[in-house]
């Protein structure tokens, strides 16, 4: 139980519209301890009795409103509110003015993805629109790389490629690849079963290869899994 008790940590969740109590409920049932701040007092209000988290009311955007509601104490912030301009505000004033050490932030509109890097404090953005897509592309692709994740402003990316019986790294073992010093593979799917990467594991049409990448070493990595340059 004490061994458990160290993987357990303080979460804020700014917004307490479905995204944020969903994430609330799921995290506390986990036994990690919550905080949820909302503006709206009648909100608030109704929802209390039915989730046993910590609440407050007050603005997110706002530093003083933060600074009460203790995000200094905090390791871990979730901007999870509709409007991805307060998701961003949020972000940065949680990693500038109180050092949390990870900041995730929903984005609610494609579009404004790209703004969601480490400038504005963001260490993880979640788009359930392109979460949507990268599920069907995986479910549907043999033979492309899709984007599953997107880390760290953008520079770390995990994606997977089911082979194609035409992929140049079918019957090749993993240290014959020539993997980029800046990828690494983290996980082969074969037949319903997960496989560790070795390097004398030998990849097989069919198998669906996870990778960690960089924006640089995407394109080697692809080359080598599917043979396009």
């Amino acid at each position: 139980m004490a061994a458990l008790r160290r993987f357990l940590v303080k979460v804020a969740i700014a917004g307490a519209g479905n995204v944020g109590t969903y994430i609330a409920s799921d995290l506390k049932e986990a036994g990690h301890d919550v905080l949820v701040i909302e503006e709206n007092p009648d909100l608030v209000a109704l929802l209390r009795p039915s989730l046993e988290v910590k609440w407050f009311i007050g603005d997110a955007c706002e530093v003083t409103s933060l600074q009460e509601a203790g995000l200094a104490e905090v390791e871990v912030v979730v901007a999870a509110t509709g409007d991805d301009e307060d998701n961003l505000v949020i972000s940065l004033l949680s990693k500038q003015e109180f050092a949390v050490p990870r900041v995730i932030a929903r984005v609610n509109h494609p579009k404004n993805q790209w703004l969601f890097n480490e400038t504005w404090g963001v260490d993880v953005s979640v788009s359930t629109p392109h979460l949507l897509t990268a599920l069907v592309e995986e479910a549907v692709s043999v033979g492309s790389l899709v984007r599953l994740l997107q880390f760290e402003g953008g520079e770390a990316r995990l994606v997977e490629v089911t082979l194609a019986p035409e992929s140049p790294a079918c019957d090749m073992a993993v240290a014959e690849m020539g993997v980029p010093r800046d990828a690494t593979l983290v996980a082969v799917v074969r037949r319903g079963h997960v496989v560790v990467p070795r390097g004398d594991t030998v990849l097989q049409a069919g198998d669906e290869v996870l990778a960690l990448v960089t924006a640089d070493s995407e394109e080697p990595l692809k080359a080598i899994l599917i043979g396009e340059k």
